[in-house]
C-alpha cells in the first residue's frame, strides 16, 4: 500500500472506530430503534446523491429486491441490536465484539457455502470464539443482579450482529457479485432506513435530545457510515479487497482507544487478553495464501 492509502486505512478504523463511541453517547437518549434509523437515514442522504451522480441508480433498482434484504439483515437488524447493547456495554467492547464478524463470515461460509476451512482458519475460529466467551464470562458473568442480565442480553446483542454481518456479506457475494458496492451500499442504507422507519416513529423519544447526543448522530451517520464507505470503496478499488479488510484489525483499537480517551472508560488486563485471542483468531480466519505461500 501506498503511503496515502495507508493513511486512508488507518482513518477509515477510526471512523469506525468511533462509530462505537457515538452510538453509547447517544443511544441511552434516542433509544436503539431511533438511532438506528437516524444513522441509515442520515447515511442515505450522504450516499444517494454521490450513487446518482456516478450513474449507478439503475444498477440498484435492477437489483432493488436483493439490496433491500442486505438492507434489513446488514444494516438495520444489527444497528438495532448494537444500539440495544450501547446502553449497557462500553464503546470499547463494542468495538472487540465487532472483531468476531470474519469468523461468523468464515463459519457460515462453511455451514452454507461448503467452503472448506482448513486446519489453521479452523484454530482461528476456536481460538476467536474461546476469546469472546471469556471476554462474554468476564463481562456478564451469571449472578442474581438485574445488571448481569442486561449485560448478559447486551452481549447476545452483540453476537447477533455480528452473525447477521456475516450471514450478509456471503449472501452479498452470492447475489450480488458484479454490482457496484456504491450502488449496494447507497441502497441497502436507504432500504434500512423504510424497514426502520415503522419501529422508529413510535420509538422516538419523548424528551428532546440534548445537542450532544445529536452532534454523536450526526457523526455517526455522516462520519462513521456514509463518508466510511466511500473510503472503503476508494481502498478496494486501489488497493484491493485482501488489502482494504485489514482494516478488521484497527477497529478495536481504535474502539477502545476513544472510548478510553473521551468516555474514561477502564481497560482491563482481561479486556486486553480477550481481546488479542479475538484478534488472533480473526487473523487466522481470514489467513489468505498466495501462491507464493505468504500472507497477501
Amino acid at each position: 500500500m501506498t503511503p496515502r492509502q495507508t493513511a486512508e486505512l488507518i482513518g477509515l478504523a477510526a471512523l469506525w472506530g468511533a462509530s462505537f463511541l457515538f452510538m453509547r453517547v447517544a443511544a441511552d437518549d434516542f433509544g436503539p430503534a431511533a438511532l438506528a434509523w437516524l444513522r441509515v437515514a442520515i447515511a442515505s442522504a450522504v450516499l444517494l446523491p454521490l450513487l446518482w451522480w456516478r450513474g449507478g441508480a439503475a444498477a440498484a433498482r435492477s437489483h432493488w429486491r436483493t439490496i433491500a434484504l442486505v438492507g434489513l439483515l446488514g444494516s438495520a437488524l444489527p444497528f438495532v441490536a448494537y444500539g440495544y447493547a450501547a446502553l449497557a456495554i462500553p464503546a470499547g467492547l463494542l468495538a472487540i465484539f465487532n472483531a468476531t464478524v470474519p469468523m461468523w463470515g468464515a463459519l457460515i461460509a462453511w455451514a452454507w457455502l461448503g467452503e472448506r476451512l482448513g486446519g489453521l482458519r479452523a484454530l482461528g475460529l476456536g481460538l476467536g470464539f474461546a476469546g469472546v466467551l471469556a471476554l462474554a464470562w468476564d463481562q456478564a458473568a451469571p449472578g442474581a443482579g438485574s445488571s448481569d442480565l442486561a449485560m448478559a442480553a447486551a452481549v447476545l446483542a452483540c453476537l447477533l450482529a455480528t452473525a447477521l454481518y456475516g450471514y450478509t456479506a456471503n449472501y452479498t457475494r452470492q447475489r450480488l457479485a458484479g454490482v457496484a458496492p456504491l450502488a449496494v451500499a447507497a441502497g441497502s442504507q436507504f432500504a434500512a432506513a423504510l424497514w426502520l422507519a415503522p419501529l422508529a416513529l413510535p420509538a422516538w423519544p419523548t424528551t428532546p435530545p440534548p445537542l450532544e447526543a445529536w452532534a454523536a448522530v450526526l457523526a455517526l451517520g455522516v462520519l462513521s457510515t456514509g463518508l466510511a464507505y466511500l473510503l472503503f470503496f476508494r481502498l478496494i478499488a486501489q488497493a484491493g479487497a485482501a488489502q482494504a479488510m485489514s482494516v478488521t484489525y484497527l477497529i478495536p483499537l481504535f474502539g477502545v482507544f476513544w472510548g478510553w480517551a473521551l468516555l474514561g472508560e477502564p481497560v482491563t488486563v482481561a479486556m486486553a487478553a480477550a481481546g488479542a485471542v479475538i484478534l488472533l483468531g480473526t487473523a487466522l480466519v481470514v489467513r489468505q495464501p498466495g501462491r507464493s505461500g505468504k500472507l497477501r
